[in-house]
């Protein structure tokens, strides 16, 4: 796929899966709804706002992701490479290359599990 298509992809699933505030009901739309919480605190707030939450959030792409057991070792590396550079929130990362590589990574998972997957709240996620 090209970035136009990931693109595309992944603005289906904001639209499809995210709700308009809280947690998403699948993990679908947990997934692209916390990797955009991420971008959003980095390149809006500069992290001034980070708290366990974004840490959860990052954590939960990162071991879903990672779980999934389709990607390749260079990917998984990659993705967790790419979170715990997230997770250095005294240092936002504010370009989108990470969030973008991430999305996609989140649109190969989706492509292969379509079907909606119920999403358990997390009670300590507040974000």
């Amino acid at each position: 796929m090209n970035e136009q298509e990931y693109f595309k992809k992944a603005k289906y699933l904001w639209q499809t899966f995210v709700p308009k505030s809280g947690q998403a009901e699948t993990v679908q739309g947990e997934l692209i709804r916390a990797v955009e919480k991420l971008r959003d605190e980095a390149q809006r707030n500069g992290n001034g706002n980070w708290d366990a939450g974004h840490k959860i959030l990052a954590k939960y792409i990162e071991t879903t992701l990672i779980n999934f057991g389709e990607f390749k070792r260079k990917e998984i590396k990659q993705i967790k490479s790419d979170i715990k550079r997230l997770l250095d929130y005294d240092y936002p990362y504010t370009e989108d290359e990470i969030y973008d590589r991430l999305t996609n990574r989140i649109v190969d998972w989706y492509l292969e599990n379509q079907e909606p997957i119920p999403h358990n709240e997390n009670p300590d996620l507040h974000r």
